[in-house]
């Protein structure tokens, strides 16, 4: 029928109200942004940084090089030095001043962050914490003192100090491309870093990462020679200078050059560096030199200095002649050392895949020597080769780790604890909180030594990433190691927290209550999620080694990882970011019903509810554990028979849960029976449903128990959040009878809430039976030494 104009309008307009009345019938939407891009989030990417995480064709750094030389003064506990700087210009902008870190000015005594932590009182306090409500009594004489700065003629140069940071004023502004040369002469009394660290136990304000310690017994010295001298501050494209204040907590931003060392000390101490040293043949006897020179194709730890000679060494009166050690380290962001008269050094040579030597080394007193002779050196050996394996191959020359009571990290050069009782005993937790430590500190090479990031920002971006790596590093040594973190059921305390005692892990350093957990653990965690569950191995290993490629000895910031990550892997991962990273959203999925479906062959439907029948017991699988088998790797525990005392036995965790089956129809009428017999006859059909309680979207890992007895895994991506975060609906096809079904069955998603996470519901043990039950699982807590029984060496 032909239509006049006026009678199709009609009919637009009908079609128009009708199709607006469908769209208010239609269901309110619970799409937020949980899976929207993160750009609002990130900076906008330029010429110095790629919208696709890589550097730009105009990226730039700055370089800083150091001549320093320096005595120890182990009479007066304090070091005197000077040090010729050259600070190269790279960037485009020209610089009218210079600011470099003064880190030992930490400890002053005017210094702001003596006073900037609440205390309190207790009913019952101890002479620790007695004195750290005190924390600037005695520290008169400490900080960084200024002598002199002058040009490359010894010209005065105008500076000036405000707490940790001095500013140097130039004779005329620094041009792109250019250089400039100075001098500086300056000297600090060394702290007793041991007391520092007792007193600051509950803040990392006055926390001492260099300084002494002292032996009443032998009457001896550990020198820990660290953040030690005026350094450069870094200057960049994304911050500018960063001269954020050091308050003990967040670590450094730095700037890469090459330095020349020259550290004078008595004759009877023994030097551990960063970098290589030029002198060893004036320095060693004959016998240790020789020592030297055979550890340089050994495949086993060889003692350069003998435990028998560091004994006789510390025994002796203390010599009163004066040696250098002169020090090489090229490309390397700073330079840390070690000395003692106790030391025993032994040494062993690592080839990589590559080819390269690297001279893997440790340190230790007589104290240390039950643990660190057997496991110290075999330990860097492991971290290098296994970081080098996901990260880039180890470039430096040297790894060294130094027992000295605490952790901390530089280039090539690491400080660990790791000591026996008196009697040469130590327990488990004490050896395994060596390793770990060591693990992490050697690990630190590469984060943040190699990909620079800024510390003083954020902490998780080196801990957090060095921890996981230190995850996957310990479980290639030893599957039943028992790591500090990685593990998702590990966060889960932490994650379940009030909301008010949360911060995103992207929080200033400097901000964090809960350090460690924010900084180290939730990070680690996120990343093995990242690669066991969302990304699966092989994807998330490639992105994150080309990431490693791209900011190998340059400065990252989290978008260019972000972005790298996603670019690298093909992988949307803006979902990730935004709830891991940017809330304190918690994992809380719950499994709220299931429907059970059979197509009703008569015609007659009939339905039943679930009921809880005869219970199943079956194991908890630690999926890395489970997916390094798969993968076919051995770990070092069964390759390094002298690492065999590192196995415990492995305690799994059980549930017990199973479901009933029921029939409900489903009907087509343009079956017959027998097509429908043949096609529906033995499919059996769940309907569940799912809702989001703790605002973090995940995967969807699913356990079906079947009547049978065997089971099946299923996995659904995050992304079945998309178009309605907070709830939804899922239909899955079986050709068996299901009898229980059980969410995330591996504890790999960091669900906060187990009890809704099973059909038929299941009993939760308690905190205390939960403890219990994982006690042996958990692994040692490295900010609290559990009492074990000793074993002997």
């Amino acid at each position: 029928m032909l239509q006049t104009p006026s009678i199709q309008r009609s009919w637009i307009c009908i079609g128009l109200l009708l199709w607006a009345i469908g769209l208010i019938a239609q269901p309110v939407s619970n799409h937020g942004n949980k899976f929207e891009q993160i750009t609002d989030l990130l900076p906008d990417p330029n010429n110095y940084r790629n919208i696709d995480g890589a550097p730009g064709p105009q990226y730039w750094q700055q370089r800083c090089d150091y001549d320093i030389e320096c005595t120890l003064d182990v009479n007066n506990l304090r070091l005197n030095g000077s040090e010729k700087i050259t600070y190269f210009n790279q960037s485009p902008q020209p610089l009218r001043y210079l600011w470099l870190q003064l880190d030992e000015n930490q400890h002053a005594v005017d210094n702001p962050n003596q006073v900037f932590d609440p205390t309190n009182i207790n009913a019952a306090m101890s002479e620790n914490e007695m004195q750290g409500l005190e924390p600037a009594k005695g520290k008169e004489k400490f900080g960084c003192k200024i002598e002199e700065v002058v040009d490359a003629n010894g010209k005065a140069l105008k500076y000036s100090i405000n707490q940790t940071m001095m500013r140097i004023e130039l004779p005329e502004p620094l041009k792109p491309g250019s250089s400039f040369a100075f001098g500086v002469k300056w000297h600090y009394y060394l702290v007793d870093r041991i007391s520092l660290g007792d007193i600051a136990s509950n803040s990392a304000t006055n926390l001492a990462r260099g300084g002494y310690e002292y032996f009443s017994e032998d009457d001896n010295y550990i020198f820990t020679i660290t953040q030690w001298y005026p350094r450069l501050c870094a200057y960049s494209d994304f911050a500018g200078w960063q001269n954020k204040q050091f308050t003990g907590r967040a670590e450094f931003a730095l700037t890469f050059g090459n330095f020349v060392v020259k550290m004078t000390l008595p004759t009877d101490y023994v030097v551990a560096a960063t970098g290589e040293c030029l002198n060893y043949s004036t320095l060693l006897s004959p016998a240790q030199y020789m020592r030297w020179q055979q550890a340089q194709q050994s495949k086993e730890p060889i003692e350069i200095v003998t435990l028998e000679e560091a004994k006789k060494t510390e025994k002796a009166k203390r010599a009163s002649e004066l040696k250098t050690w002169i020090y090489k380290a090229d490309n390397v962001r700073d330079f840390a050392w070690g000395a003692s008269r106790k030391f025993v050094w032994d040494a062993l040579a690592n080839t990589t895949e590559e080819g390269k030597k690297v001279m893997c080394m440790s340190y230790y007193a007589k104290e240390a020597y039950p643990i660190y002779r057997k496991y110290s050196t075999k330990a860097i050996q492991h971290t290098i080769n296994t970081y080098s394996k996901y990260t880039i191959p180890f470039p430096y020359p040297t790894a060294i780790s130094v027992e000295a009571a605490n952790g901390m990290e530089y280039p090539m050069i690491c400080f660990n604890p790791g000591r026996a009782e008196p009697d040469g005993t130590y327990s488990e937790s004490t050896k395994i909180d060596a390793v770990s430590t060591i693990i992490h500190e050697v690990g630190h090479n590469y984060f943040p030594m190699i990909i620079n990031s800024d510390e003083r920002q954020w902490s998780w971006f080196d801990e957090g990433f060095n921890s996981f790596v230190q995850f996957v590093a310990e479980r290639e040594m030893d599957n039943d190691y028992k790591p500090w973190f990685g593990p998702a059921h590990q966060i889960v305390d932490y994650m379940k927290l009030p909301k008010d005692q949360l911060e995103p892990i992207m929080t200033n350093s400097d901000n964090i209550v809960d350090f460690f957990a924010n900084a180290y653990r939730k990070p680690a965690t996120a990343l093995n999620i990242l690669r066991e569950t969302v990304m699966g191995r092989e994807l998330f290993d490639y992105a994150f080694k080309e990431y490693c490629r791209r900011w190998a000895f340059k400065h990252p910031t989290p978008a260019d990882f972000f972005r790298t990550m996603e670019d690298a892997s093909g992988v949307d991962l803006d979902w990730f970011w935004r709830g891991w990273f940017f809330t304190t959203d918690a994992v809380d999925i719950s499994l709220d019903s299931i429907k059970y479906y059979r197509v009703d062959l008569d015609s007659n439907p009939e339905k039943k509810e679930f009921v809880a029948k005869n219970k199943v017991e079956k194991p908890f699988y630690d999926i890395n554990k489970v997916r390094n088998k798969e993968a076919g790797k051995v770990p070092l525990i069964e390759r390094d028979t002298t690492l065999k005392d590192f196995y415990t036995t492995y305690q799994p965790w059980t549930t017990a849960d199973s479901i009933a089956e029921t029939k409900v129809s489903l009907y087509d009428q343009t079956y017959s029976k027998d097509e429908k017999t043949k096609r529906f006859g033995d499919k059996h059909y769940y309907e569940l449903q799912f809702s989001n309680k703790g605002g973090l979207v995940m995967p969807i890992i699913l356990e079906w128990t079947f009547a049978d007895g065997s089971t099946q895994i299923d996995r659904l991506p995050a992304e079945i959040w998309r178009k309605n975060e907070n709830q939804f609906k899922k239909v899955f096809v079986k050709d068996k009878m299901v009898k229980a079904v059980r969410l995330d069955p591996f504890r790999e998603t960091a669900d906060i809430d187990e009890s809704n996470n099973n059909w038929p519901v299941k009993q939760v043990p308690t905190r205390f039976q939960v403890f219990k039950a994982h006690k042996i699982e958990e692994g040692p807590n490295p900010m609290q030494k559990a009492k074990a029984k000793k074993v002997r060496p």
